[in-house]
């Protein structure tokens, strides 16, 4: 996972220069204390805007020469609030064309939407893309007679067509994957099934897993190969490498991916010198047949597949994986494994990771993952869909005749779509539809007209209006339609109820609706569709005899091989069974229908496959190396599904929309299994929690009770951490069997401040409410009267307040207890399937695994640091500002691969905030340990079981009951991560702190954290302006900060020379300036201000952090690294933010630095591009 990575690889950017255009636009607010004459312009959302500085068009042209003279004639233009004022960026291409330029994007035309980020990345794919489709259009078009008297259309990514003069970049981006949508959309939903119907699209590069359910599912911000690209586009999830992805044998698990074997060189068996992939897999159990493939393989291009490579490969593996069991304690109880077991047992582990994502797709959204058709394509899908189907719950795949090319069938059966959408800031109440209503009707008018000039009549053009509608104070937003015949209410614009369609559509996503909160309307769209008509084939004839085998080959299923009947797809007819198990083949495809299955023909020639119960055999308690890859996946799935529960359910900002919880499952020892990994401080700290709780409560303990806790003492972070937690009951026990807990992060729990994170506490009980051991939920009966009064205890203290927002905090407590419940339904599901010893069983031997991963980590750096210093006993001591020292000494026993890792000599616990709890080492500790494994170990207790760690009574690592701890969850953690990663001699130090930043008043609260400079490392430049180790937070879009706050972001831009020199340089720290607007109170709680980043082996250390009040009277002022002041209209916080150390001596001219990785690459290692709402959610969990 990215958060885990020594070295932070960022995307290449589209762009080649970039110039500072000399304007600024800033939306007018009421409460605006700064009193100067602008001028004042209204933009397309009513909104009124306040020029500060118009456009310099003689500046702008001096610059834009200089690009000219370059030879760059591509141009993408993005204004602050160009949403809704667009006039500047019109200039400007008005301008630049003038000048030459060819291309001139306007992220005001691409996609007028609110935030200047992902709408500046949608204006450069555009601007990048749109000259390489416009050449190869014109190429395209040249090898045809008359072409513009022809109709030609290109497919988009929101799975409509839109004529070859239409066909833009930013809409390209998914073209191909979308095509497969509508071709399964098309021929199987309503037609072969009721019931809605994922699809599954599995080719040789690439998985690619979508939803249909009558209405395509569009989303309208995505990351694709690291741009975010804001477009409606299908929601199509790319979640595996296909038949490419790698299988590795690693510490004892079996692993798929993610890494790919790609096009080229491609698996083993394309003779090209690939690696073992998951095609290999299949074509040794026999699922694949070299017979019935061209002859396209080899260094010529002109060879059969290479069964006979693939086989040596494997058992090469066989070895390595033999060997590896003897090994063990436990060895002589191993069987020996066939190179068929290995290469099932991969098939296996790669059809659960797959069904990890299917299941996050339909369960985030509130679906039954069971209650779906499978619906597979592509040219390896049909190897894997009934596995899949069975292991998903689903009772039937369907294959369409065409899967292998179903994308492109997909671009025949679709219809032309013309889109029209404009930004809007109303409320959706009933004084707002006269303007919404005006402005669907334009819109409408709009795509009709540019749809009659393609050639349809208007019976043939269907338009439909959509809103893009959030709740006030929240950032999640559905684009919701609805019919406007239905029955008129209060609610109702002339084009229909969207409030009722919103309110089902949330309580559908989310399961509840928020009584009396308002409703935004962010975005007006119109979708235009030209009805094509295209029919589907014709029907087959009824079968008049049985199906006839084309031959019988051996194929290899769990307990061995079976005879397996090979039937060629063309020569079947309506009606025929064919009982699995069997393989159908057809040009562009392989079925595999698995035994216990039987597939149909269906009249137009598809494959309709009734998946029938899968044939257990017995698995016992021993450890087997495949069964551990597949539990490990299903332990983590478990947390994942908690995850989604929690924020499904959840109702504030924090946990919904920033995602700032995590989940996990514990044995019943209370050692973590499972935590789905997104919150680097949460990290194994949770374990501390749940085995406080089980030495307090013991035997008290009963089915129906579930525990809240955040106190230092019994495993907490921080106060605003409430940890719930829920022990589990199987039939006929009378102890928990395991236990399932939850931690988010709660926006107030009371305290001398609002966010309860004052930068001046003394006390823990200034910081908000605390608990131990509360009974949340007692005999099935949540405890709200309890927990109110809880809740609002601390509003008894001097100076500080009760809970600032009660109702989300019950709400979310709920929510968590929700979340626990879904765990518990899960892990019983797998103890009705395998039974409690089993589960228990593979409990342990998945932390056995992460502990044999470190041990042989630990092993390996004792060897290095042996050769290095002669010694494997490592020390390193770093300060916090304050002048407290946190001192380290580690011993490695290079034979037995454990360390002893002792923190005496940290010094004492400290009068104010910094202290941080024994959970936070805890935490930090098995986050440097995973970093330096440097590949996916399952994060559990076992990481820590080679390391015996000791933090002296009474330090600042473990205080007394009543110390203050804000700080040092949010800034002693990172100095912990230094201070090991120093020992270790990993890396330079990063910037070493979060930078938090609260301002606000009765009215208005925000918290933000801010990016600095990463360490260099023995291979690497630190990367500029990123948050490292202990924070991933994605900080909020500047437009949107001025839009709901009293602050205007003057400034935010990396700081040259900040980071450290050496032979490989230190990550530069940036200056962000927040101007305000009124009155406000600022507090701000900082590190490395006094001590530096340091370098490492002779690099230098990073620049200090500073922190800067320009008053506007003009004095400038140093606030310190920990303060709270009082601000007024027109004053100015400058932040400078740390850089990184450097690594190696500067100046050193026989190290050569690091080249720059490009896209095209020929040496990076395949990965495939992650895309989809899956991947948008765990992009924004690793950066909550």
């Amino acid at each position: 996972m990215l958060m885990y990575l020594q070295e932070i690889v960022t995307p290449d950017v589209l762009y080649e220069e970039v110039i500072e255009v000399d304007e600024r636009i800033v939306l007018s607010q009421e409460k605006c204390q700064i009193n100067k004459d602008f001028v004042t312009v209204t933009g397309a959302t009513e909104e009124k805007l306040e020029i500060w500085h118009p456009l310099d068009t003689l500046k702008l042209k001096a610059d834009l020469q200089g690009i000219l003279d370059k030879g760059i004639r591509s141009l993408a233009v993005v204004l602050m609030h160009s949403y809704t004022y667009d006039a500047h960026e019109r200039a400007i291409r008005d301008l630049a064309e003038k000048m030459g330029f060819t291309q001139v994007s306007l992220s005001s035309e691409v996609m007028p939407m609110v935030r200047i980020v992902p709408r500046g990345f949608t204006a450069c794919a555009d601007a990048y893309l749109t000259p390489c489709i416009k050449r190869y259009v014109k190429g395209f078009s040249s090898g045809f007679k008359d072409i513009e008297k022809m109709r030609v259309m290109f497919m988009q990514s929101d799975g409509g067509l839109t004529p070859v003069n239409r066909f833009t970049g930013s809409k390209a981006i998914l073209s191909g994957p979308a095509g497969g949508v509508v071709g399964y959309a098309m021929t199987t939903y309503q037609k072969e099934t009721q019931l809605p119907v994922i699809g599954f699209d599995m080719g040789g590069t690439s998985t690619d897993v979508s939803r249909y359910a009558g209405q395509y599912e569009h989303v309208f911000e995505t990351t694709t190969a690291g741009v975010t690209i804001q477009a409606p586009q299908l929601d199509i999830n790319t979640v595996a490498a296909g038949g490419g992805s790698q299988l590795f044998f690693r510490a004892g698990l079996f692993v798929v991916g993610p890494e790919s074997a790609g096009a080229h060189p491609g698996p083993v068996c394309y003779m090209k010198g690939g690696p073992l992939a998951v095609t290999d897999a299949n074509l040794v159990l026999g699922r694949i047949l070299p017979q019935y493939f061209p002859k396209i393989f080899g260094p010529d291009e002109k060879q059969p597949l290479d069964k006979a490579s693939t086989v040596r490969a494997f058992e090469k593996m066989k070895t390595e994986v033999n060997e590896f069991a003897l090994s063990q304690p436990d060895g002589a109880t191993h069987g020996h494994m066939s190179i068929e077991e290995i290469a099932m047992g991969f098939i296996r582990v790669a059809n659960e990771a797959m069904c990890r994502p299917i299941r996050a797709l339909t369960q985030a959204k509130g679906h039954d993952t069971s209650r779906h058709v499978l619906a597979c394509f592509g040219g390896a899908g049909g190897q894997h869909a009934c596995a899949i189907a069975r292991s998903l719950g689903m009772s039937m795949v369907f294959v369409h005749k065409y899967a292998g090319i179903l994308s492109a069938y997909g671009m025949a059966l679709a219809d032309v779509v013309q889109e029209a959408q404009e930004p809007c800031a109303s409320h959706y109440e009933p004084k707002a539809f006269p303007h919404i209503d005006d402005r669907l009707d334009v819109l409408t008018k709009q795509c009709t007209e540019q749809l009659q000039t393609q050639g349809f009549k208007l019976e043939e053009i269907e338009c439909e209006a959509f809103l893009h509608m959030r709740y006030e104070g929240t950032d999640c937003a559905l684009m919701v339609s609805t019919d406007p015949t239905q029955h008129k209410t209060t609610y109702s614009c002339h084009h229909g109820n969207f409030q009722q369609a919103f309110l089902e559509r949330y309580k559908t996503e989310f399961g509840f609706t928020i009584d009396g909160r308002k409703i935004c309307v962010d975005d007006i769209r119109v979708r235009g569709i030209g009805k094509t008509h295209v029919g589907v084939t014709n029907p087959l004839p009824n079968a008049t005899h049985p199906p006839k085998a084309e031959t019988t080959v051996q194929c290899y299923f769990e307990g061995g091989y079976q005879a397996t009947d090979i039937y060629i797809l063309g020569d079947l007819q309506k009606g025929h069974l064919i009982q699995g198990p069997a393989i159908i083949i057809d040009q562009n495809s392989t079925i595999l229908i698995e035994p216990n299955c039987e597939a149909t023909i269906t009249e137009r020639g598809d494959i309709k496959i009734k998946i029938g119960s899968e044939i257990h055999h017995s698995i016992g308690t021993e450890l087997d190396a495949i069964q551990l890859s597949i539990f490990s996946h299903r332990f983590m799935s478990t947390a994942e599904q908690m995850g989604r529960i929690l924020q499904r359910t959840s109702i504030s900002t924090n946990i919904k929309e920033r995602l700032d919880f995590s989940c996990a499952l514990f044995g019943h020892d209370g050692g973590l299994v499972a935590n789905a990994p997104h919150i680097p401080v949460h990290l194994g700290a949770m374990q501390e929690t749940v085995q406080y709780q089980m030495r307090q409560l013991g035997n008290s303990l009963k089915e129906g009770d579930v525990i809240l806790s955040n106190h230092p003492m019994a495993g907490g972070s921080h106060l605003p951490d409430l940890t719930v937690i829920t022990p589990v009951f199987y039939k006929g026990t009378k102890s928990p069997v395991f236990f399932v807990a939850s931690r988010g992060h709660h926006a107030d729990i009371g305290g001398t401040t609002p966010g309860s994170m004052p930068p001046h506490s003394t006390s823990i009980h200034q910081e908000g409410a605390v608990f131990k051991s509360f009974y949340l939920v007692k005999d099935g009966v949540f405890q709200e009267e309890a927990v109110t009064a809880a809740l609002n205890e601390p509003g008894n203290i001097d100076g500080s307040s009760a809970t600032r927002n009660l109702h989300d905090n019950l709400s979310d407590l709920r929510a968590q207890v929700a979340a626990n419940q879904k765990g518990i339904n899960l892990v019983r599901e797998l103890i009705d399937e395998y039974g409690l010893d089993v589960v228990q069983a593979y409990m342990t031997h998945i932390q056995n695994n992460a502990e044999v991963a470190v041990k042989e980590m630990l092993q390996e750096i004792a060897r290095k640091t042996k050769e290095r210093t002669g010694t494997t006993t490592l020390s390193a001591t770093d300060h916090m500002d304050d002048g407290s020292q946190i001192t380290l000494n580690i011993n490695i026993d290079a034979t037995e691969g454990t360390a002893v890792v002792d923190f005496t000599g940290t010094g004492y616990e400290v009068h104010g905030n910094c202290n941080a709890p024994r959970a936070v080492t805890l935490s930090a500790l098995i986050y440097c340990l995973r970093c330096m494994v440097g590949h996916d170990v399952p994060l559990n207790q076992g990481c820590l079981k080679p390391v015996h760690v000791i933090i002296p009574k009474g330090c600042m690592l473990d205080p007394s009951e009543h110390a203050a701890v804000v700080g040092g969850n949010v800034l002693t953690s990172q100095r912990i991560v230094d201070v090991i990663l120093k020992a270790f001699g990993v890396c330079a130090a990063s910037q070493g702190c979060m930078n938090n930043i609260t301002f606000g008043d009765q009215d208005v609260g925000y918290y933000e954290t801010v990016a600095g400079g990463a360490g260099a490392g023995p291979t690497w430049d630190g990367r500029s302006g990123v948050h490292t180790h202990m924070t991933n937070t994605r900080i909020t879009d500047p437009e949107i900060v001025e839009r709901r706050y009293p602050v205007i972001v003057q400034r935010f831009s990396l700081q040259p020379g900040t980071g450290g020199e050496g032979t490989y340089r230190g990550g530069d720290g940036v200056i962000r300036e927040l101007l305000f607007r009124k009155q406000l109170t600022l507090s701000i709680l900082t590190e490395r201000r006094v001590f530096a980043p340091y370098g490492m082996n002779g690099g230098k250390p990073g620049k200090n952090g500073q922190n800067l009040m320009l008053y506007a009277d003009g004095r400038i002022v140093s606030l310190g690294a920990k303060t709270s002041v009082d601000v007024t209209a027109g004053d100015c916080f400058r932040l400078l933010t740390p850089g990184g150390g450097g690594y190696g001596p500067p100046g050193n001219e026989g190290a050569s630095p690091p080249e720059k990785r490009r896209r095209t690459d020929p040496h990076a290692t395949h990965m495939y591009q992650e895309r989809g709402s899956v991947h948008a959610f765990k992009l924004a969990q690793e950066q909550s």
